[in-house]
């Protein structure tokens, strides 16, 4: 990250400056940088959460099995979760409804994101036969992750930025842009409370691969951490937080949201704790393991090919193939 000069405040040593650009054109094709910091973010938790499952002894690759589900679910309950959320954006006096649907000018919500990726993993665990708590346990890492990588979306749209600052690591955001407060001075510094994210989630991420192999968190106790340890964090920049919410009992809907991810981190720690006191036996659900009857074989194209030798009561004349009787 490198800093500029910033002539906003006086006694200010320096800034974070935004990007001037949050998009690229390919001919008639928009990539906007928001979406690509969340595929990003996917993949890079796809492939730790598969390194995480193969070493339990699950199939390798059948993270990508589960994710055909979880994604797009996820994404949908993101989606809905922030509408449901700020339902003056799309359904107020003057609001565009269809800007519903235009997701890549930004506006997921991590917490919606959880639920509805909970329901796709639930159905994908269901589907190829792997424990629910064993995925999530090898998966919370990976969400730490992916939500590093996808705050950086947030960072090249210019918001979700934290309240006006004169530490040396404000952040810098353009005076036209949409999302910038009336009445501040343009140059005025905002905390970046994308940048903390990062580095709160980044610290998370080690923070949990010590813990579960330390203390070998399993039956869903490692993604309670996870909970417990994201939550915690989001109170706190929630609560710096300038942008538009909903205000419950003089607190953001996601400090609400929250509170509720923190209190049901510690439910599930201490409930698995008193109901799985012994280790996991399988990652797999009995009778599911890898090389079970029914089970999905997604790392071995050999199971939908008919690769065994034809019958011995064919024979081939020239280029055809004739069957002879037999008696």
């Amino acid at each position: 990250m490198t800093f500029a000069p910033s002539s906003a405040l006086s006694g200010v040593l320096g800034s974070i400056p935004s990007p001037e650009i949050s998009y690229i054109d390919l001919g008639p094709l928009r990539i906007h940088f928001y979406a690509l910091c969340i595929i990003v973010g996917i993949i890079a938790a796809m492939l730790l959460t598969n390194a995480r499952l193969t070493r339990r002894g699950a199939e390798p690759w059948v993270v990508i099995d589960i994710a055909l589900l979880a994604v797009p679910l996820a994404i949908i309950g993101a989606r809905i979760y922030h509408v449901l959320t700020h339902p003056g954006f799309y359904f107020g006096e003057g609001a565009d409804v269809w800007a519903v649907f235009r997701i890549w000018e930004g506006g997921i919500a991590i917490y919606g994101a959880l639920i509805g990726g909970a329901v796709g993993a639930w159905l994908g665990c269901r589907w190829t036969g792997i424990r629910f708590w064993t995925l999530a346990d090898a998966i919370a890492p990976g969400l730490l992750l992916a939500q590093a990588l996808g705050r950086f979306g947030n960072w090249f749209n210019q918001e979700l930025f934290g309240q006006p600052t004169d530490l040396p690591w404000g952040l810098e955001i353009d005076s036209d842009n949409p999302a910038f407060p009336a009445g501040l001075e343009p140059g005025t510094l905002f905390h970046p409370t994308f940048l903390y994210e990062v580095i709160w989630n980044l610290l998370g991420v080690a923070v949990l691969l010590w813990a579960g192999r330390r203390f070998r968190l399993q039956w869903g106790r490692l993604f309670a951490v996870y909970l417990i340890w994201y939550s915690a964090g989001r109170i706190v920049w929630e609560s710096i937080r300038i942008d538009p919410s909903e205000i419950y009992f003089g607190l953001r809907t996601n400090v609400w949201a929250a509170i509720a991810g923190v209190v049901l981190g510690l439910v599930i720690f201490f409930v698995q704790r008193r109901r799985h006191p012994g280790y996991e036996p399988s990652p797999y659900k009995p009778g599911r393991e890898a090389e079970a009857k029914g089970a999905v074989q997604s790392a071995d194209p050999n199971d939908f090919v008919d690769v065994s030798e034809p019958p011995a009561t064919e024979t081939r004349v020239g280029s055809a193939t004739s069957t002879t009787a037999t008696s």
